[in-house]
């Protein structure tokens, strides 16, 4: 199959191509793994990824405006800086919109999203992610979050959220080297996941909010 199709849904995924670039770069971006001010090149990304340029530029496009790229005429596109001083601008608005995801998904997730919180739950209270490794930590609170986003069951909610919650994850990362380590904000979780799959909606709103004030208060505490 050509895969310089737009529309051209890769073998044994199921996502278009243009989405399948924009997940990947999207996840490099948010992680830092591109860093911020790094120049993106849309020719040598499509060689990369085995695919045209027409869906690599898609996802370009879409990333920025997610706030992850820019584009700048006559100079090419670029990661994003990641600017300490929008913490307080983006925390405001994850301190309004967590807590109603978290109520709105203990009172209509699904009984197999609420099984899937519970083991998620029990996962974090046990054992845990495992290791040491920050990054990996950090992509383990991603993907809690995310279950989040999904049982609340509200697309506009969870496309908004996702949004936030990786320019938060930019910031937390940029100083991830200076904190001691993230398994305390992931472990933060567990609570907050039975109270969602028990449908305790006004607890599961309330630890919300505190675990986004957490997370704002350990990155300005290493500033």
């Amino acid at each position: 199959m050509s895969l310089a199709v737009d529309n051209e849904v890769a073998e044994g995924t199921g996502l278009p191509l243009a989405e399948q670039a924009y997940r990947h770069l999207r996840d490099q971006l948010i992680m830092l793994e591109i860093r911020p001010g790094e120049a993106i090149n849309d020719s040598a990304l499509s060689a990369r990824l085995g695919m045209g340029r027409t869906p690599v530029r898609e996802a370009l496009k879409r990333l920025e405006s997610d706030h992850l790229v820019v584009s700048y005429p006559r100079r090419g596109t670029f990661a994003t800086r990641v600017d300490i001083t929008e913490l307080a601008d983006i925390s405001e608005i994850r301190e309004l919109l967590e807590p109603l995801a978290a109520r709105r998904a203990a009172r209509t997730a699904t009984p197999g999203m609420r099984e899937t919180l519970r083991e998620l739950a029990a996962d974090i209270a046990g054992s845990g992610p495992g290791g040491t490794d920050q990054l990996a930590l950090m992509r383990y609170d991603i993907m809690v979050h995310r279950q989040i986003y999904a049982a609340a069951a509200n697309p506009h909610l969870e496309d908004v959220l996702i949004r936030y919650d990786n320019l938060a994850t930019r910031i937390w990362c940029l100083v991830l080297d200076k904190i001691p380590s993230v398994a305390g904000h992931i472990a933060e979780h567990s609570t907050l996941l039975r109270a969602i799959a028990d449908g305790e909606a006004e607890l599961a709103g309330s630890l919300a909010l505190e675990h986004v004030t957490s997370f704002e208060r350990t990155v300005r505490s290493v500033l």
